[in-house]
């Protein structure tokens, strides 16, 4: 090194951050912010399964039927925008944002999730994306830190009482897809028994997951939280 020339400063070494859950635990804004603070790539592997659901409804496939599902798995193209301040994610082309998120979508997508063939599509696609993300990546999702990467570098499981859950959810939901709490409560209920209960990949806590409960937490403090576990894996390396 020249005299008074300055050390180069070295990068942080990229980080996978798995965060799990089921809905309405603040899974997507804890993981958009995170990623955002710590300027890592951002993943919603629920999305994309919305995705698929979606394009089998818009294409006449019977979700209810596995078989069928299964012999369409590999045919949508999806691809997902990984930016935190804009996350996006088309099907064949076509801008999916808004329509993945309808009551019909929510109503079929546990079933169409639970199609191994299917989950082995969408779980290959998922591991390249965070492959190939070269600051790292928060990827949120079920199945995220027994499944998909169970090496994460740090795995967050997010919990939250179902009358909070319900709570947030409907807050989510406007118009002709509004819904009373009570209503959205038994929803969750009802989704949380099928992905915890599906034979393939089923929703789970990792047993070296941290656990959060985010019922009487802000999402700021939330945040925090996984903030500092995540810089306290970097700092050990």
């Amino acid at each position: 090194m020249e005299n008074g020339a300055t050390p180069a400063r070295t990068a942080p070494a990229p980080v996978i951050v798995a965060v799990d859950g089921p809905s309405g635990t603040g899974k997507s804004s804890t993981s958009k912010a995170v990623a955002a603070r710590l300027g890592l790539s951002y993943l919603d592997t629920g999305a994309q399964y919305r995705a698929m659901t979606w394009w089998m409804i818009t294409n006449g496939v019977d979700v209810t039927d596995a078989v069928a599902v299964a012999t369409a798995a590999g045919k949508p193209v999806l691809v997902s925008g990984t930016d935190p301040a804009g996350p996006t994610i088309t099907v064949d082309g076509t801008d999916a944002s808004a329509p993945i998120r309808t009551q019909d979508v929510t109503a079929k997508v546990s079933a169409v999730s639970a199609v191994p063939e299917l989950r082995a599509v969408v779980t290959e696609l998922q591991r390249s994306i965070a492959a190939a993300a070269v600051n790292g990546i928060v990827v949120e999702g079920r199945d995220i830190g027994t499944t998909v990467l169970p090496d994460a570098d740090v795995k967050i499981f997010l919990t939250a009482s179902p009358e909070a859950r319900a709570a947030r959810r409907s807050g989510e939901l406007t118009g002709k897809e509004a819904t009373d709490v009570a209503a959205t409560k038994d929803a969750l209920i009802k989704r949380d028994t099928a992905d915890s209960s599906r034979r393939t990949s089923p929703l789970a806590k990792a047993g070296d997951a941290i656990e959060v409960d985010t019922t009487e937490l802000t999402l700021q403090q939330v945040v925090e939280r996984v903030v500092a576990l995540v810089e306290e894996k970097r700092a050990a390396r």
